[in-house]
C-alpha cells in the first residue's frame, strides 16, 4: 500500500509537535518536512481558531501547493467557509476529534469530501456543548485530583450545595453519566 504523503502546520509548536507525532504513528501516513510541504498530498493545519495568522497560512500553502487541506480547529467562523473552500481546505475536525484524522487525511487526498459547511457547523455545535464555565473547570480539576463534595467545597470557597448544583447541571448539559465520566470528558476537551 502507497503511503499518503503528508504535511503539519501548527498555531504553536507544542501543538505542531503532538500533530506531528500522531501523524507519523499512523503506517499509512508519511510525513514530510516542512521544507518539502510542497510534494505533500494533504496538508494538516491544526488551529485554536481561524484567526489572521491562520488565515495568511492557509492563503500560502493553497498558493503553494494544490493538496488538500486538513483543518483541525477549536473555533471556526462559519462566515469563513468560503475562504476555506478558497484553500483547498476538505475536512474541518474539532481538536478532540483525532480518532478521525487519519480517515479525513485518506479521504482527502482521495479526493473525497463533504460539505464544509455542515462541517464547520458541526463544530459549532460541539464547541457550544463542550463549553465549560470557568466554575466547572474548577470543581472538575478538583475532582481529577480525588477531592469528594466537601473538600472542593472548602477549597473553593462555596456550599456543598453549589458543589453538587455545579456537578448536576454539567453532567445533565453534556449527557455526561456520572463523575469520573464529567472528568474524562473535560480531559478528552483537553480544559483539564
Amino acid at each position: 500500500m502507497d503511503q499518503v504523503r503528508v504535511a503539519a502546520w501548527a498555531s504553536d509548536p507544542i501543538a505542531l509537535t503532538g500533530l506531528i507525532n500522531h501523524l507519523k504513528a499512523r503506517p499509512e501516513l508519511l510525513v514530510l518536512p516542512r521544507a518539502r510541504r510542497g510534494e505533500a498530498s494533504v496538508l494538516v493545519f491544526a488551529v485554536g481558531e481561524v484567526d489572521r495568522e491562520a488565515v495568511a497560512a492557509l492563503r500560502a500553502a493553497a498558493a503553494e501547493s494544490p493538496a488538500a487541506i486538513v483543518l483541525v480547529a477549536g473555533h471556526v467562523d462559519p462566515a469563513h467557509v468560503n475562504l476555506l473552500a478558497d484553500c483547498h481546505v476538505s475536512a474541518v475536525l474539532p481538536r478532540t476529534a483525532l480518532d478521525r484524522l487519519t480517515a479525513s487525511v485518506l479521504a482527502a487526498a482521495r479526493g473525497r469530501s463533504s460539505s464544509l459547511r455542515e462541517q464547520v457547523a458541526a463544530l459549532a455545535d460541539e464547541a457550544g456543548a463542550a463549553a465549560l464555565t470557568p466554575r466547572e473547570v474548577d470543581v472538575l480539576r478538583l475532582m481529577a485530583e480525588g477531592w469528594d463534595t466537601a473538600e472542593i467545597a472548602g477549597k473553593l470557597c462555596y456550599s456543598e450545595r453549589t458543589v453538587k448544583n455545579v456537578i448536576y447541571a454539567m453532567t445533565n448539559r453534556l449527557n455526561l453519566r456520572n463523575r469520573p465520566h464529567a472528568v474524562a470528558y473535560a480531559v478528552r476537551a483537553g480544559v483539564i
